[in-house]
């Protein structure tokens, strides 16, 4: 399978098998499906370490991406990792109103388009051209039935 899933603190609780088939399409849809992600399910008190030792921004936050840096094996096709808060994903999906699987989907596609080199945080038409890819994998989750709006 492309998609290596931990789970550590608060993060143990959500259960990964759907979001582990949800990934692997991802990168199937991104023309991925040979590459390898690594997928991290954490609690805020640790994405919050996380955030401040990477970012210097000293709050948990919901999804960090961090793409493959340096020399891999050849042999290696390794996209990178994405970090995922489940305490704060289901925080958001109070506050928005939906499911913590759709957060938590939705922080997932962000997480892997970032490994892409989108980033939002760029400039406005970086911002839009991400959020159109973004778009994108959601519809074709919802078309594949994996997801529904």
């Amino acid at each position: 399978m492309p998609v290596e899933i931990a789970r550590r603190g608060a993060g143990r609780k959500f259960p990964s098998r759907k979001l582990e088939k949800i990934a692997a399409t991802i990168l199937e849809l991104v023309h991925h499906a040979d590459t390898e992600l690594s997928l991290v399910l954490i609690g805020n008190r640790e994405m919050q370490k996380l955030n401040a030792g990477y970012r210097h921004k000293d709050y948990p936050t919901d999804v960090l991406s961090f793409p493959v840096e340096g020399e891999v094996p050849a042999e290696i096709s390794l996209l990178g990792e994405v970090i995922i808060s489940v305490e704060k994903a289901a925080e958001q999906a109070r506050e928005r109103g939906r499911t913590v699987e759709k957060e938590m989907v939705t922080l997932l596609i962000h997480g892997i388009v970032h490994l892409m080199g989108y980033d939002h945080e760029r400039s406005a038409k970086d911002a839009r051209a991400m959020s159109r890819v973004e778009k994108r994998i959601y519809r074709q989750l919802c078309e594949r039935g994996l997801i529904k709006l």
